[in-house]
């Protein structure tokens, strides 16, 4: 699909890349930039920058980066021409004509169709479960003790015992097989031909933010294996960016999110009033989780089944969540196994009981440690207490550090002097391993770095203040050109920024970062942008500053076209100029 280059950046221009990504990330101001943390890896200190004046992002951290359309691709998986639609009808604008590329028309309509037959079978599936066809999946649900209007509102189904019922049906309606392959329900075989992937199934309907049927989960009658059958990634479901429940969830939520294991886990739970509730979708949580349910609060609970199983996926969730900035309490299920079980054997009231009760998560992981431990055997003790140290050390605050030290001490009844000392040991430990493995790293990569390495760094240093100071320009245009930018992308961009000053006075980096067609260049882009650059206050200091960068960026280019040069004359020029830029002095 094409649209002209004039609309895309009249779309671009009238979408402030601040509100755009406001509306996904809490940004803060920070100078001239408004910075947040990145949502495209999990971090516990900002590195994700927003600039007004440039147009762009960029994240420190990652090396994410790009302008608006770069950020809702990415951030919400969509093509280039989705991207451009929506923000298009974000800031009132009426599409013109369009014509389509094959590839982009073929993407397009291959996610509206799985999407289209992904509701019918949701559809479809709910019908059955209400049918006499049906009986077995609406009595287990019955017995599960889940109301008539919960199974409306999940609109849960059932996949009749007959595996080729959905598919003569998508049939019929004249969904080609091309498009029933692509929606991971049918599974295709040589043998057998073509057969419906859920049957004997209760259905559980996966939704997305917008309410779109995505994928489903399927519950075997029986004691056939798999227990749950989930479906395969399509391209409209990707279990590591959506979670069962989500729905369900508008807004801020400030009392917190439930994290569960099941699909039953989170009907239960919703049935019982505790709407806040979701599950993971057949996958172990995953940063992508994290960073999802950071838009919607900073407080999780975990409600894993009290099982070893669910013991350590609590293990091994925590860390994650942790780096993600959230805060974590864990829900104590016994003597029940699940949510489900629980509120079923006690009450909804004892449930929020346990809510309001719910363990700090590093106490959680210090009794889960205590397990392993005699508390009688002081040598066994005393490797517990080693082991807390050694966690107390996961936290960068040296302020909340304290507080657990305190708090783990006082617990204990030890010294909080004494632990203070074993967690410094244990400091001074890792460090020296640390060390150590930084310097034999270094040692096999050798320390003879080629000179590219310092010229890159170069060439994107005075991309950045170029950008941020276009006066650079007039002051070096007697020495510096686009042309003495010899590698790429910098000679590329350099092009572009040197051709923008010249017709419009000023650079404008979210248009070059338009220009570049993949999410991988376009974060390179963004970061010759944002090289990080430390602070010059002095006058002295920035002149000085700027001749070298501009020096080194002028020898490297006479270097390279010396190298390349077969006329005699041109070379003799080029070694004048080489003599010349021994005394040059840029007059700032």
């Amino acid at each position: 699909m094409y649209y002209e280059e004039e609309f895309v950046e009249e779309v671009r221009q009238r979408n402030d890349i601040v509100d755009v990504i406001s509306s996904y990330v809490n940004l803060k101001r920070g100078g001239s930039n408004y910075v947040g943390l990145c949502p495209f890896h999990n971090e516990k200190t900002p590195s994700f920058s927003v600039s007004p004046g440039k147009q762009m992002y960029y994240c420190f951290g990652c090396g994410a980066g790009g302008n608006v359309y770069t950020f809702l691709m990415e951030y919400e998986n969509l093509t280039f021409v989705e991207t451009l639609e929506q923000l298009a009808e974000r800031a009132g604008m009426e599409l013109p004509a369009k014509s389509d590329s094959a590839g982009d028309k073929r993407r397009r309509d291959m996610r509206d169709a799985i999407l289209e037959v992904n509701k019918l079978a949701a559809n479809y599936y709910f019908a059955k479960l209400k049918s006499e066809r049906g009986q077995a999946g609406y009595d287990y649900l019955i017995k599960r003790e889940i109301k008539p209007e919960i199974i409306v509102r999940f609109g849960l189904g059932f996949s009749d015992k007959n595996s080729g019922e959905l598919y003569r049906f998508m049939k019929a309606k004249g969904y080609s097989d091309e498009v029933l392959k692509e929606t991971g329900l049918f599974t295709y075989d040589e043998r057998r031909g073509a057969y419906d992937k859920f049957w004997n199934r209760v259905m559980f309907p996966i939704l997305d933010r917008n309410n779109r049927v995505i994928a489903f989960g399927g519950r075997v009658m029986g004691d056939a294996k798999p227990k749950y059958l989930n479906s395969p990634e399509t391209l409209v479901f990707d279990k590591s960016r959506n979670l069962y429940g989500l729905n369900f969830l508008h807004g801020k939520q400030d009392k917190g999110i439930i994290i569960c294991e099941g699909y039953m886990d989170v009907i239960a739970l919703h049935q019982a009033g505790f709407t806040n509730a979701v599950a993971s979708l057949g996958t172990a949580f995953t940063s992508q989780h994290c960073s999802l349910l950071k838009r919607y609060t900073d407080l999780v609970y975990l409600c894993y089944d009290s099982d070893g199983a669910g013991v350590k996926a609590a293990m091994r969730a925590i860390p994650m969540l942790k780096e993600a900035g959230l805060r974590i309490r864990v829900i104590d299920m016994r003597p029940h196994k699940d949510p489900d079980e629980f509120i079923k054997g006690l009450s909804a009231e004892e449930f929020q009981n346990r809510i309001d009760k719910a363990k700090n998560s590093f106490f959680y992981e210090v009794d889960v440690i205590k397990e392993d431990y005699d508390m009688n055997d002081p040598e066994s003790k005393t490797r517990f207490m080693n082991e807390v140290a050694k966690k107390c050390l996961t936290f960068d605050n040296e302020i909340e550090r304290n507080n657990y030290m305190e708090a783990f001490s006082r617990e204990y009844g030890i010294r909080v002097e004494d632990f203070r000392k074993l967690t410094a040991y244990h400091s001074a430990q890792m460090a020296g391993i640390d060390y150590e493995r930084r310097k034999q790293e270094r040692r096999q990569k050798g320390t003879d770095r080629p000179a590219e390495d310092g010229i890159a760094k170069s060439q994107g240093i005075f991309l950045t203040w170029l950008s941020n100071d276009p006066a650079l320009f007039e002051k070096t245009k007697d020495i510096i050109t686009a042309g003495d930018f010899v590698d790429e992308p910098y000679h590329q961009v350099a092009e572009m920024m040197y051709e923008q000053y010249k017709e419009n006075g000023r650079v404008e980096p979210a248009v070059i970062i338009s220009k570049f067609q993949s999410r991988e260049e376009q974060s390179l882009v963004a970061g010759l942008f944002n090289k990080e650059i430390r602070e010059i206050n002095r006058d002295a200091e920035q002149k000085k500053a700027v001749n070298e960068v501009v020096k080194n960026i002028k020898k490297y280019s006479l270097d390279y076209k010396s190298r390349h040069v077969t006329d005699l004359a041109e070379l003799q020029g080029l070694i004048e100029e080489k003599k010349k830029l021994q005394k040059l002095q840029i007059m700032l």
